[in-house]
C-alpha cells in the first residue's frame, strides 16, 4: 500500500493526500522547490505533513530555475490576473514541470519499494497545461510501467474533476483548507485575483462556504 503523493501545498493535492490516508493507504509526500514564487505552498506541505507525523522530502530544485525560467511563476514575467480560460493565463506554464517532478517522484517509488505516484491534475488544467492532460499522464505511465524491473503506476484520481468538485470531496474529509496555498504571487495574503485564486474562490463558492484563507482583496 506504499504509494508516492506529489504535494505542492495547494489545494488539490493536499485533498489528495487526506483521501489516500483515507483509503488506508502508506502516502509519503514529496515536494519541490523549483524557484517558483510562490514558495509560501511549501511551507503549508510541510506543515500539513508535521500534524500527520509524515515522512515529507522537499527536493530542491533551484539549480534548474534559470532553464525554466519562461514562465510567470518561475521568471521576471508578471503573474497574470484573470480567469484561467483567458490565453495570458498560458503564461503560467512551468516548462516540462510535472515531468520533471513525476520522474524525481518514480525514482523516489522505486527506492522505497512503493508501487505508485499519484498527483493532483484535475479537469480545470486541461485548457492551458498540457502535463495535466489524460493523453500525457497516460503516455507517461507507460513509461513508467517499463523504467523497472517491477511497474510504477502514476494515478491521477481527480483528472475528470473541477476544483468544486475536490473541495466538496476535501469537505467530507475535513481537509483543513486554511493550511493550504493556491495563489501564484508570492506575498504574505492571497491576491485574490490571478487564475488560481479565482478559481479557488469560485471552488468554495459553489459549495456554499467561505475559504479560511485571508485575501488582500474581499
Amino acid at each position: 500500500m506504499k504509494t508516492v503523493l506529489i504535494l505542492s501545498g495547494g489545494l488539490d493535492s493536499t485533498t489528495l493526500l487526506y483521501d489516500l490516508i483515507d483509503q488506508g493507504k502508506e502516502v509519503y509526500p514529496i515536494s519541490f522547490d523549483y524557484g517558483q514564487k510562490h514558495s509560501k505552498e511549501l511551507e503549508c506541505a510541510k506543515k500539513t505533513c508535521e500534524k500527520l507525523r509524515l515522512d515529507h522530502k522537499i527536493v530542491n530544485l533551484t539549480s534548474l530555475t534559470s532553464i525554466i525560467d519562461n514562465s510567470s511563476l518561475t521568471g521576471d514575467i508578471g503573474v497574470p490576473e484573470g480567469h484561467y480560460t483567458e490565453d495570458v493565463m498560458k503564461s503560467t506554464v512551468v516548462p516540462n514541470r510535472n515531468m520533471i517532478m513525476l520522474s524525481i517522484a518514480v525514482g523516489y517509488a522505486i527506492n522505497i519499494e512503493a508501487s505508485s505516484v499519484y498527483y493532483g491534475a484535475h479537469a480545470g488544467d486541461h485548457d492551458i497545461y498540457p502535463d495535466c492532460r489524460k493523453e500525457f499522464v497516460s503516455a507517461l505511465s507507460k513509461a513508467t510501467e517499463l523504467c523497472h524491473y517491477n511497474p510504477i503506476y502514476i494515478f491521477t484520481p481527480y483528472i475528470d474533476m473541477d476544483k468544486g468538485d475536490i473541495v466538496r470531496k476535501g469537505l467530507e474529509l475535513d481537509v483543513p483548507y486554511e493550511d493550504t496555498w493556491t495563489c501564484y504571487k508570492g506575498k504574505e495574503k492571497a491576491c485574490g485575483k490571478c487564475g488560481s485564486c479565482v478559481e479557488r474562490l469560485e471552488a468554495f463558492e459553489r459549495n456554499g462556504i467561505k475559504d479560511p484563507i485571508e485575501y488582500e482583496v474581499d
